[in-house]
C-alpha cells in the first residue's frame, strides 16, 4: 500500500489516488427511512475494500427503530457497518460525532448526514483531495464554484445559513480562513489531527468546533450541491439557533482575557434588569432604598444565567447549581460592599478626587469578582488521591 505522505502522480484516478483507511462517521436521529438507501450508495460509491479500507459508524440518538434498521441494512454490504446507540444524547449530533472519533483508529474520518442532503459519491473525492494537496481537513462546501445550497428549503433557512456562516468566519477570521463554508456538516480530516478530548461541542455545527479548536495546519475545499432531504424532516429548529449561537459564545471565551471581556459586557448589561426592577418596585410604593437591594438580585440572577450559558458551560457539573448560584450572588453583593472602603482609601491614603477613585474602584472589583467567580464558583473542587 502508498504511503499515506507519499506525493500522488496527478494522471492516478481517484481510486488509485485515495490510500490509507477511513471510517465515515453518521450521527444519526430518527433517520430510519433514510438508512437502506444511504447504504445502497455508498456501496455503489466506494471503491474496492483493498483500495480502500472503510468502515461506516452510526453514532445514534434517536427513539425510534433507526438501529435495528442500521443492522439489517448493515447485512447486505462489503464494508463494515457499526451502530453505537446512546442513551444519553450528550452535546448533540456534534457530541455523537467526537464519540465516534473517539473511537476511529483509521487515518482519515470523513463526517456527513443521513439524510442524503450529503452525497455518498464524494467520499472518496474527499480523502483524495486530502491526500493530492497534503491537506489535514478537506470540506464539502456550498459556495465556492461547482457548489450550490439548493436542497435548503426557502429563503428563511437559505437567509439563517449564510447569516451563520458571516458570523462565525467574522469571529474566527484566522482560523476559518480557507474555509467558504464552516457551516458544512460534511468533510474529511486525518485522525492524527484530532484531539477528541479537547473538543466540547454543542448542537450539530462539528466541523466549527473542530476548525477552532484543533487548528488543522491546511485546509482544502470540494464542491459539493446540497440535495433535498430523502427522507423524514430536518432537524433545524429555533432551539438548535440557540445552542449554535452558546457554542460561538463558548468558543470566542476559551481565552482568559476573552472570558474577562465577556464577564464585562455581561455585567453591563445586567444593569437592564436592575433597572427595570427598581423602576417597578418603587413604582409600587416600596422605598428605593430596599428596592435598589431587591432590584440588585435581578441584576445578579441575569448575569449569572448569561455567565452560565456563554462562559462557563463546560465548567458546571463540579457544582451544584444551588451552590453555585450561591456563590456568586455572594460575591456579586460582596463587591458593593468592597467598592466603598476602596474608594474611601484611594481618596484618603492617595488624594485621589472622587471621581477617579470611583472609576478605578470599579474596575479594581470588577477584576477581583472575575477572578473569584472563576475560581470560587467554577474551577473544578480538588480531590483528594
Amino acid at each position: 500500500m502508498r504511503s499515506l505522505h507519499a506525493p500522488i502522480d496527478p494522471d492516478l484516478t481517484l481510486a488509485q489516488a485515495v490510500t490509507g483507511s477511513v471510517t465515515l462517521i453518521i450521527p444519526t436521529f430518527n433517520e430510519a427511512g433514510n438508512i437502506a438507501e444511504l447504504l445502497r450508495r455508498l456501496g455503489g460509491a466506494l471503491p474496492d475494500p483493498e483500495q480502500l479500507p472503510c468502515e461506516v459508524l452510526f453514532v445514534d440518538d434517536s427513539t425510534d427503530d433507526t438501529p435495528a434498521v442500521i443492522e439489517k441494512a448493515a447485512a447486505d454490504h462489503p464494508f463494515p457497518v457499526a451502530v453505537l446507540h446512546r442513551e444519553t444524547a450528550a452535546g448533540g449530533l456534534g457530541g455523537a460525532v467526537v464519540e465516534g472519533i473517539g473511537r476511529a483508529d483509521t487515518d482519515w474520518i470523513v463526517v456527513m448526514d443521513a439524510d442524503l442532503q450529503h452525497p455518498p459519491h464524494l467520499v472518496p473525492e474527499l480523502v483524495g483531495e486530502g491526500i493530492r494537496t497534503g491537506a489535514d481537513l478537506v470540506v464539502a462546501s456550498r459556495y465556492i464554484s461547482g457548489g450550490s445550497r439548493a436542497g435548503l428549503a426557502g429563503s428563511y433557512r437559505i437567509a439563517v445559513s449564510r447569516g451563520a456562516t458571516w458570523l462565525a468566519k467574522g469571529l474566527f477570521p484566522r482560523a476559518l480562513r480557507g474555509i467558504s463554508d464552516p457551516m458544512s456538516g460534511f468533510f474529511a480530516m486525518r485522525r492524527r489531527v484530532v484531539t477528541a478530548e479537547t473538543l466540547k461541542p454543542l448542537g450539530y455545527k462539528i466541523l466549527l468546533e473542530l476548525a477552532v479548536r484543533c487548528r488543522p495546519r491546511r485546509v482544502a475545499e470540494v464542491p459539493f450541491v446540497f440535495q433535498d432531504r430523502y427522507s423524514g424532516e430536518s432537524k433545524s429548529t429555533a432551539r438548535e439557533g440557540l445552542r449554535f449561537l452558546a457554542h460561538l459564545a463558548s468558543l470566542r471565551s476559551a481565552t482568559p482575557l476573552a472570558r474577562m471581556i465577556g464577564f464585562g459586557l455581561i455585567g453591563l448589561s445586567g444593569f437592564v434588569p436592575n433597572l427595570a426592577g427598581l423602576w417597578l418596585l418603587t413604582h409600587a410604593g416600596m422605598h428605593y432604598l430596599p428596592a435598589e437591594i431587591v432590584a440588585n438580585q435581578a441584576g445578579v440572577l441575569w448575569n449569572f444565567l448569561l455567565i452560565e450559558t456563554l462562559l462557563f458551560r463546560d465548567r458546571r457539573r463540579h457544582r451544584h447549581w444551588a451552590d453555585r448560584i450561591g456563590r456568586f450572588a455572594l460575591l456579586a453583593n460582596a463587591d458593593l460592599l468592597l467598592r466603598i472602603p476602596l474608594i474611601a482609601l484611594f481618596v484618603a491614603r492617595f488624594g485621589m478626587g472622587a471621581l477617579p477613585a470611583t472609576a478605578l474602584a470599579l474596575v479594581t472589583t470588577f477584576v477581583l469578582r472575575f477572578a473569584a467567580t472563576e475560581a470560587l464558583v467554577y474551577l473544578p473542587r480538588r480531590t483528594r488521591s
